[in-house]
């Protein structure tokens, strides 16, 4: 059997948005579109999360699904002596509080939220775009490279809650970054 290392973490926001907002020249300024804090966010297995702009699109169905961690974002504002920044801003589905996400790339995991557990593979760094020195602060593009996150495929289906939750990883996470290790037992991930 795999080791599993738990880390306690906080689902802080979930983010639904039928469109893209940030296309086209900056300085036009974002598209309307309407997004949704979720309270609670349903996920596919192989489509992403319902009533997002990725879901079930052929071309985002190994990255369909985006987590963060908020603890990026405040580092970030420190360092640009500007924020607090808005974390929706950022335009990524699952934002985390306690998780460094990083060490996640090329595996599976999953997050236990509310009774549900949901499956992700992390497929690939989430590259900002030039767009963060506008929705942000100046510099926020170059600050936030490296930091930006993962883009994840969906492997099972399941509800996200806000609040309390734990992330499940076949790795350890350096608990240096964010979050700590709450549970070590061996087992295989969903």
């Amino acid at each position: 059997m795999a080791e599993r290392y738990r880390y306690d973490v906080e689902i802080l926001h979930l983010l639904v948005s039928p469109g893209h907002a940030y296309f086209g020249r900056a300085k036009d300024g974002p598209a309307d579109v309407p997004t949704l804090d979720a309270g609670t966010a349903e996920v596919v297995a192989g489509k992403g999360i319902v009533g997002d702009r990725f879901f079930g699109k052929a071309a985002h169905m190994d990255a369909a699904v985006t987590l963060f961690a908020v603890e990026a974002l405040e580092a970030m504002a420190a360092e640009l002596e500007a924020g607090p920044f808005d974390p929706l801003a950022t335009r990524r589905n699952v934002i985390l509080r306690g998780a460094h996400l990083a060490p996640l790339l090329g595996h599976d995991f999953a997050l236990e939220s509310g009774d549900s557990v949901v499956g992700f593979h992390g497929g690939r760094p989430a590259h900002p775009c030039a767009w963060m020195n506008e929705v942000l602060a100046p510099g926020a593009h170059a600050a936030m490279r490296g930091r930006g996150g993962i883009r994840c495929r969906a492997i099972s289906s399941g509800s996200l809650h806000s609040g309390p939750a734990v992330l499940v990883s076949p790795v350890p996470l350096d608990p240096g970054q964010a979050g700590v290790p709450s549970v070590l037992r061996p087992g295989r991930l969903p």
